[in-house]
């Protein structure tokens, strides 16, 4: 599997949602679309009309499941409030490690200097999709071989400032000793720096509560090892306190449902197998 292809299934989901009527969308993401290859954004543009949107829907959650499709829209939202928030608590910086094709950064307005993360592959795709902002880095980093610490340094990252550290859908593709040496590289952050990341849980990956996701499991799991990491959420503080965080915050499907999906009178179950974790150094 190439790098980029596990960053298209988000962002197409962010650009459906935007055709979700306002009243019951959950999050705004207006340039999700514009990161889509060509193909793919005729397609999904398609989704303005109800019965394609739907379709298209249909089709994704008969692959990964209806209730995972529901947790992405949720989780989006809730990393774009924890990134705001962070703004406006004093965060001078945003760092966003595998940021895929996501846009967070590009819409943070400009206020604080982003870095985004990832595999040359995806940073090159990133870059032929969209002009990058003037507040926004791409950061290339082969992580087989490169220090993330280092090369954060070198694109202009600074430990005594304040930042607010993303890490969506990717601790689930690394072993522990990765996830280690990526806690490993922020332990020197600025104190009151936010580290907001998700992780699978443990249960999943070892087949002991699968959540109705059967195939998913088999596809992710056991067949293609795509996923090789998980959490009990009682061993997510200890693991965040080695390295000098404090958990403050879990987000799972009950928090997706009150917090976000109530509200916008969502329909759908959120899926309990993945949550994010807010941490602050301290």
């Amino acid at each position: 599997m190439r790098a980029s292809d596990t960053a298209i299934g988000p962002i197409t989901v962010a650009a459906i949602e935007q055709y979700v009527p306002r009243e019951r969308r959950v999050f705004t993401d207006e340039l999700a679309l514009g990161m889509l290859p060509p193909a793919g954004r005729r397609l999904v543009a398609a989704a303005r009309w109800r019965p394609v949107r739907e379709a298209l829907l249909w089709a994704m959650g008969r692959v990964v499941g209806a209730s995972v499709l529901l947790w992405m829209v949720c989780r989006k939202r809730y990393l774009d409030d924890v990134v705001t928030a962070a703004i406006a608590d004093g965060c001078e910086a945003v760092v966003i490690l595998g940021a895929g094709f996501d846009t967070r950064g590009y819409r943070s307005g400009g206020e604080v200097p982003v870095l985004e993360v990832d595999q040359p592959v995806n940073i090159a795709a990133k870059r032929s999709r969209m002009p990058v902002p003037e507040h926004v880095t791409l950061v290339p980093i082969d992580f087989e071989t490169e220090d993330l610490a280092e090369v954060l340094a070198r694109y202009g990252y600074r430990t005594d400032r304040r930042t607010v550290f993303v890490w969506e859908g990717v601790t689930q593709y690394l072993t522990e000793n990765a996830v280690r040496a990526t806690l490993s590289a922020l332990a020197d952050a600025a104190p009151r720096s936010r580290l907001a990341f998700t992780y699978v849980l443990a249960d999943f990956l070892e087949g002991v509560d699968l959540d109705g996701l059967e195939s998913f499991h088999r596809r992710h799991v056991v067949r293609d090892k795509l996923w090789l990491f998980g959490l009990a959420p009682d061993r997510v503080g200890p693991l965040l306190a080695e390295y000098g965080w404090r958990e403050t915050e879990q987000l799972d499907d009950t928090a997706c449902r009150t917090r976000y999906l109530d509200p916008a009178r969502r329909p759908g179950r959120v899926t309990r197998i993945e949550r994010c974790v807010l941490a602050e150094k301290v």
